[in-house]
């Protein structure tokens, strides 16, 4: 193995160098029994991303609006405690934020019944604290979503 192939296998990644060995890791949700494609799938990092930019958009004007009275400097805090509070709600009892619905994504437990009103609470929380939706397994499920047994699929 020469320096550049070295090099390369480092910089993509540990996942790579298994596939370049003939390592299968499946696809995304394979694990967990979910359809590759389509309605049911594990929802694309993109959507997501979008989904809680409308849902932190959203929440933002109800603070600025609503909480804080127009006071620039206190909005972002009482953001956060309004997306926790607003996640934990629709999250627990519809299965989805409004952000979510709008991009067509819902969380399901695992199992693929719906997630109970606690394991909901949960997951908005650790969300809330960022690090966990930060770091993701091979399904790309953040450990907010591992911790509470939820996944986010397409509806």
């Amino acid at each position: 193995m020469d320096k550049r192939q070295a090099i390369g296998s480092w910089l993509s990644g540990p996942r790579a160098a298994a596939e370049d060995m003939g390592v299968d890791f499946g696809y995304r949700g394979q694990r967990l029994g979910l359809p590759e494609e389509g309605p049911g799938s594990v929802a694309p990092l993109t959507r997501r991303l979008a989904a809680i930019f409308v849902d932190w958009a959203m929440c933002g004007l109800i603070a600025y609006g609503l909480i804080v009275d127009r006071q620039v400097s206190e909005t972002g805090t009482w953001t956060l405690v309004v997306l926790v509070i607003m996640g934990s709600v629709t999250v627990g009892t519809l299965g989805m934020t409004p952000g979510k619905r709008l991009l067509g994504l819902r969380v399901i437990a695992v199992d693929g019944g719906r997630l109970t009103f606690g394991r909901a609470v949960l997951r908005t929380v650790l969300l809330g604290l960022a690090l966990p939706a930060l770091v993701w397994d091979r399904d790309g499920r953040g450990l907010h979503d591992r911790f509470a047994g939820a996944v986010q699929v397409r509806t």
